[in-house]
């Protein structure tokens, strides 16, 4: 039988590969809990997972020929609030798929962690902390759309053809490790500011609270400082979310 975890083809440098795995992010935390030396900027990707997963333990499908890899960020102490690492990543991973996309179709950022063109979910992000390092894994539609329960999902190839994985994951290693070193040099504003850019408009309708709860509506009124989301409500009134299920009211 071949070994699952043979490396799966060619690699950039500091990109390790793996043909099979449960998941990526869920390796690299047994790795550090093992005691293994893992170096900031590593990159673990996998051809297929077998137990991938999203926010609050969810199953996230994966797809041959689509991305799921996990990098790794060492705790420094004058780090800004690490749950903006999701910012951070989702810059980072924009800009390695716009110049995929055919004019006019562009891809948005929705908060905390989601890639959409229009109301379909083409990338996700999840965060997990171990001792001085955080994990943080995505996952791109790049071949194939898997189906999500109350998702609309949709895959880079829809608009041409597929991009190459490996060259992909090369590309993000690269703009990510860009995007790590201005959060750190320049600190949160500028990232929040891009992120904003990049973002669906002020003024989104927006659904927040975990499915099967009710859902709290209002528009999405932009982040405060600390990158958490701000909704306004019928009222009038504003509130701080900083954790929570955000849909597009438009898509449900």
């Amino acid at each position: 039988m071949p070994d699952p975890f043979a490396p799966s083809g060619r690699a950039a440098a500091g990109v390790e590969t793996v043909g099979e795995t449960g998941s990526t992010n869920a390796d690299l935390l047994a790795r550090l809990a093992a005691g293994d030396v893992l170096p900031e900027g590593a990159w673990l990707v996998a051809d297929r997972q077998t137990a991938g997963r999203g926010r609050q333990g969810r199953a996230w499908s994966d797809g041959y020929g689509n991305f799921m890899g996990s990098t790794l960020v060492r705790v420094r102490p004058t780090d800004p609030p690490l749950h903006t690492l999701a910012l951070v990543a989702g810059l980072a991973l924009l800009e390695v798929v716009a110049p995929r996309l055919p004019a006019p179709v562009q891809a948005q950022l929705k908060w905390p962690n989601d890639l959409l063109i229009g109301p379909a979910k083409l990338a996700g992000i999840l965060l997990e902390r171990s001792g001085d390092a955080v994990v943080i894994g995505i996952g791109v539609n790049l071949a194939v759309a898997p189906g999500v329960e109350g998702r609309e999902t949709v895959a880079l190839s829809a608009f041409g053809p597929a991009p190459d994985r490996d060259t992909f994951a090369a590309d993000l290693a690269r703009s990510f490790a860009t995007d790590l070193a201005r959060w750190r040099d320049y600190g949160l504003d500028p990232v929040i500011a891009r992120w904003l850019a990049a973002a669906h408009p002020v003024g989104t309708p927006l659904l927040v609270g975990e499915p099967g709860e009710p859902a709290l509506a209002g528009s999405f009124a932009g982040l405060d400082g600390d990158g958490a989301l701000r909704l306004r409500l019928g009222d009038g009134t504003t509130r701080t979310i900083h954790a929570g299920e955000v849909r597009l009211a438009a898509s449900d």
